[in-house]
């Protein structure tokens, strides 16, 4: 079969924080995509708001880099897509995965291969896709390259590899520093027998397959992301597998659905670097983008007119977690964060409060998100929201939230299904790290969450990594105890790892919630009489109303209090005299603590300025009746 030996098509791919965006950056920078005079942000390609203050990457985003061979060759196109390393955004794993050929496993030199590792992993081994092992972060004090190198092939043992995928070339890498090499350096060193990435394009262009095809063959090109633009409209993201793709050439676009239409591509462009520029051809091997199908979907084929030909739609895991997302019904809506009339609404015109718009948010959502799924529920304005784990669906609710959306987010649930007439939940594997004085404390955490331990190692440096078994159920509010209960050492990682019989009942929060009686401004006088009961989450000057949480109780059952309650005036003082308490500073939830928080009769209120979490019933009465109800049967 006849090869385009000018291109290679490589995915990175490693566990959250591994060094993937640092490599690119790396690559780009020695491949000469920048002007020397030009500033270049560290981890210039996560360009999302949210995944520069996270420092995870959400996103799988395509660049090329033009490599000069050493030797005085012809420049080869290096098509580089760069993948989340968390298994949430696992949609976006796959997408990238069915662009490229090969995949390079980034694997940090100190913590080896952690469960995202396995993950996206087990995703290249399934396309039978060659690996290129580069263990990155070589400088690390703690650095352990020789039993993380074992520790990769026991994974690849794991995970069934065949003879051909087990024979991968190791590359050592500092990518902070830009130094790659093929030979092992010391523990904690820089390698230094190279000064630059070159050994590390070498073995891309002697590993990575370039791409085949058939001479004469019809036209396919496979549609993997979609972007958009101001002048250009939609634009769909695609390789092309066969034949060619010209501009103003008229193809047939297979939907969905099997029906065949013919469009004409109005624009045609191909990356260089961190841009897009305008091409004429786009042949076999090729990532390009194109314009001209306001319609278009993510997994379509366009084809050659004459003998449209479809390729296989892209197939993602199946949900694992749900919450419930609809118009915000709290008394506070539209009245922004200070909740203070008419000056707030002001500033706030553009809020959006109405079901229409978060309806259509979603279903702009799911365009571009196909691990994601929206489902209708009993209420006109609230809907059932489906995604691989609690951070994905967290994300998402955070995007809309800076979009200017009021919403009430209800208690993450577990999807789960039947199998032979029994109830299966999703459980995943969770592997911990944790200084040795603490295994006790994580080990009986896990036990009240119905984790079974599958292993523990010890390396000897004082930590003890152990991996469980544990439905997702158990999962949910687990982080913030964790932290807790580790001092903030602990480092717990998560992968989806099928689905079991339901676990029975399960009980993760013993505290009740705190919930003020009556609407008004918490005052510091209040403040200091409810401490005692319990951790307040608000500050002195908050606007709450009935039903709403304003902290932990210390005791196991809800309490009703009021924490609006004024210091009276008499005549012999004034009503801030000898006020000497020191209010002890609230706790401040984060959107995603906040629905860690949450049990099933609360939810959480997010608006662009505030997240507060509340009863779903908010009249104490009605939940009294109903608690009444609920115990007599």
């Amino acid at each position: 079969m006849p090869t385009r030996h000018d291109i290679r098509n490589v995915a990175i791919v490693a566990h959250v924080d591994h060094g993937k965006t640092t490599l690119v950056d790396a690559m780009l920078k020695q491949a000469g995509a920048f002007a020397a005079h030009q500033q270049v942000d560290d981890r210039v390609m996560d360009s999302n708001d949210l995944e520069r203050e996270k420092g995870i990457t959400i996103l799988a985003k395509n660049t090329a880099v033009k490599y000069h061979p050493k030797d005085g060759g012809a420049p080869i196109t290096i098509n580089i897509i760069d993948t989340p390393g968390h298994a949430d955004f696992g949609g976006e794993v796959e997408r990238g995965l069915s662009m490229v050929d090969a995949v390079v496993l980034l694997v940090d030199a100190s913590e080896g291969p952690l469960p995202q590792t396995r993950f996206v992993l087990r995703k290249a081994l399934q396309a039978r896709m060659p690996v290129i092992l580069c263990i990155n972060k070589t400088d690390r004090p703690d650095s352990r390259i020789d039993e993380v190198v074992n520790e990769t092939y026991d994974l690849f043992l794991d995970l069934d590899a065949d003879e051909d995928q087990i024979e991968f070339p190791i590359v050592y890498a500092c990518a902070r520093d830009g130094v790659a090499s093929l030979t092992k350096p010391a523990d904690g060193t820089v390698p230094a027998d190279s000064d630059s990435l070159e050994p590390f394009f070498s073995t891309i262009l002697e590993s990575v397959p370039a791409p085949t095809y058939e001479d004469d063959a019809p036209l396919q090109a496979h549609v993997t992301n979609l972007d958009a633009d101001n002048f250009l409209g939609r634009i769909a993201l695609l390789r092309v597998e066969q034949g060619e793709l010209r501009k103003g050439q008229t193809v047939a676009w297979i939907k969905r659905d099997g029906t065949v239409a013919n469009v004409r591509i109005t624009e045609l462009m191909m990356t260089e670097a961190l841009t897009r520029k305008p091409a004429e051809v786009a042949g076999p091997g090729d990532i390009c983008a194109v314009a001209g199908i306001p319609d278009i979907m993510i997994g379509e084929t366009l084809a050659d007119p004459e003998n449209p030909i479809a390729l296989p739609l892209i197939t993602v895991d199946e949900p694992a977690i749900s919450m419930t997302i609809g118009t915000n019904t709290s008394p506070l809506v539209g009245r922004g964060g200070t909740g203070k009339g008419a000056d707030a609404k002001a500033a706030v015109k553009d809020r959006k409060v109405t079901a229409r718009q978060v309806k259509d948010r979603l279903d702009r959502e799911l365009i571009g998100n196909v691990s994601l799924r929206v489902l209708d529920t009993a209420r006109p304005d609230a809907w059932e929201v489906q995604g691989r784990g609690e951070l994905a669906l967290a994300i998402l609710v955070e995007q809309m939230r800076r979009e200017g959306f009021e919403l009430t987010i209800g208690k993450p649930q577990v999807v789960t299904r039947e199998v032979e007439g029994k109830v299966h939940e999703p459980v995943e594997r969770m592997t911990i790290d944790v200084p040795e004085e603490h295994m006790g404390a994580v080990t009986q955490l896990m036990g009240v969450r119905k984790g079974r331990m599958d292993n523990m190692s010890n390396h000897g440096s004082g930590w003890v990594r152990m991996e469980f078994v544990v439905p997702s159920r158990g999962l949910i509010g687990f982080r913030t105890e964790f932290l807790t209960n580790t001092r903030g050492t602990g480092i717990a990682h998560s992968i989806h790892e099928g689905h079991e019989p339901w676990f029975g009942t399960l009980t993760t929060r013993n505290n009740g919630s705190l919930v003020a009686d009556r609407s008004g401004s918490v005052t510091a006088f209040a403040m200091t009489n409810l401490q005692e009961r319990g951790v307040l989450f608000v500050d002195p000057g908050t606007e709450v109303y009935e039903g709403m949480i304003v902290g932990e109780n210390s005791r196991a059952d809800d309490m009703d209090v009021n924490i609006t309650k004024e210091k009276k005036l008499t005549n012999m003082r004034s009503s801030s005299a000898d006020s000497f308490e020191a209010i002890v500073p609230p706790r401040k939830l984060s959107l995603e603590q906040s629905l860690e928080f949450c049990r099933d009769d609360e939810c959480v209120e997010v608006t662009p300025e505030a997240v507060r979490i509340r009863k779903v019933n908010l009249d104490a009465r009605e939940r009294a009746r109903a608690a009444s109800r609920a115990k007599h049967g």
